[in-house]
């Protein structure tokens, strides 16, 4: 089968086009014809020791086989996360790690959703403790930070705030007070101390950001390194700070991802939460060359196969 391999650990130019073995799932996997392919960078966590190995974290496609009692079925849309292994034509991901794709959603928006939603809502529900009413800053830019913005909203975010450029969407832009990313502290401060600061982006910055904390506030690191804190820095108006490792997290229990899944399903059905629609490429002998360029963002996704694959419902 055709795949993007990882030939060597240089970033996106170490990735090329090549025809690999198909995947033979181990017990408790299912066996998927892969439609649409996640290709944000891989997590430092899960990277195999050695390379060749085929790029591609979260996939959206049809069941080809399951183990029986999980749940799924041969001709199944489905949703899944395979730490590696995904943008290729086959997949194998854990039964426990696959979900349905809702049926207005087409692939490519599936396999675009898939990370960034869940892993916000890791760091801002989960992680970050959101209670309905409070005040939450989300600081960086991309799909997994628009993401945050949304959860935020759909579980009860009284104020939004997002340290960055608008995303350009109306259904993420709505209701975010946009501040810069260059001294965002002394324009958030004037309308009030957030509770809960979700930073996709570290750096010298988080400091900044605990700036913005009010008392008992919490901070949850989502991306990036905190730079240099001071922990006596903890002990001003009692706050506190997290650390957000999704896909370490996901990958260390059974259940975890169906688990997530379900908690904000509803919001999808309701329209509190709507499908991310990233940039989508095609898996061809020019997508190496593309992803050359770096790594097109979280919620960019393979195309793979001539199907247009169309909702359903």
């Amino acid at each position: 089968m055709r795949a993007l391999v990882v030939a060597s650990l240089d970033g996106p130019g170490g990735v090329v086009l090549r025809n690999v073995p198909r995947p033979a799932p181990a017990p408790g996997e299912v066996t998927i014809r892969v439609h649409a392919a996640g290709v944000g960078r891989p997590a430092s966590g899960r990277v195999p020791p050695a390379p060749q190995f085929v790029l591609g974290a979260a996939v959206a496609g049809t069941v080809l086989a399951a183990p029986s009692g999980s749940g799924h079925a041969p001709g199944d849309r489905v949703l899944a996360f395979c730490p590696t292994g995904g943008a290729g034509e086959v997949a194998v991901a854990r039964a426990d790690r696959t979900v349905a794709l809702p049926a207005r959603w087409t692939f490519e928006q599936g396999a675009a959703s898939l990370v960034p939603y869940l892993s916000a809502y890791f760091a801002v529900v989960e992680r970050g403790r959101l209670a309905a009413g409070e005040s939450v800053l989300v600081r960086g830019v991309g799909g997994g930070c628009s993401a945050a913005l949304r959860v935020a909203r759909a579980f009860g975010a009284a104020r939004l705030v997002g340290a960055g450029a608008p995303s350009g969407s109306p259904s993420v832009d709505a209701g975010v007070e946009w501040v810069p990313v260059d001294g965002f502290r002394d324009a958030v401060r004037p309308a009030g101390a957030v509770d809960l600061v979700v930073d996709c982006t570290g750096g010298d910055g988080f400091v900044d950001a605990l700036r913005c904390l009010a008392v008992e506030g919490r901070a949850v690191l989502a991306g990036g390194s905190p730079g240099e804190v001071r922990v006596n820095r903890l002990l001003l108006n009692n706050i506190e700070v997290v650390g957000a490792a999704w896909e370490d997290w996901v990958c260390g229990g059974d259940g975890r991802l169906a688990g997530e899944w379900s908690a904000i399903a509803g919001e999808f059905t309701r329209g509190a939460l709507m499908p991310i629609a990233g940039r989508v490429l095609p898996l061809d002998d020019e997508t190496p060359a593309a992803l050359a360029l770096g790594w097109p963002g979280p919620d960019a996704v393979i195309r793979i196969g001539t199907e247009t694959n169309p909702p359903v419902g």
